[in-house]
């Protein structure tokens, strides 16, 4: 019994068009696909009864995300990034070689800026923010001459 690969991870979205231009302008992510779901099977195992969903996979490199749009279902719940010390996932995070300038880019593209997340670590000599996309998912910006985490 093996795990072939990770497929992708699913991010749900008021506004596709914008979620899309976000990851692709902003983060470098190609369109792979686009499906339109309404189906009773998948309506029951993602409990939304009446499921009416538009999902659109982006890749960038090995990595591919899911945007899921619900057009008749809309979305329940804030749109803010959650706390870093609440179960499940926090964030996820990219290098960059310019966190200021793709700080710029990501704004302009309906991202935001939290504020307080803007440091310079000298020990990893590491330029760092955390900025959320436009349904406060976090991403964490990382300016690093060499990633610590490899």
């Amino acid at each position: 019994m093996n795990v072939d690969y990770v497929m992708h991870f699913g991010i749900c979205v008021r506004d596709l068009e914008k979620s899309i231009r976000f990851y692709r302008d902003g983060l470098g992510f190609s369109e792979k696909s686009r499906l339109h779901i309404e189906d009773a099977p998948t309506a029951q195992m993602m409990g939304i009864p009446d499921l009416v969903l538009d999902a659109v996979y982006l890749d960038r490199g090995p990595v591919r995300i899911e945007l899921l749009a619900y057009p008749k279902n809309g979305t329940v719940g804030p749109a803010t990034a959650r706390p870093m010390n609440q179960p499940g996932l926090t964030h996820f995070a990219v290098r960059v070689d310019d966190r200021d300038r793709m700080i710029e880019k990501l704004t302009e593209l309906g991202g935001a800026v939290i504020p307080t997340s803007r440091i310079e670590n000298p020990v990893f000599q590491a330029h760092i923010c955390y900025v959320t996309d436009p349904d406060g998912i976090r991403l964490e910006l990382v300016q690093v001459p060499t990633d610590p985490t490899r």
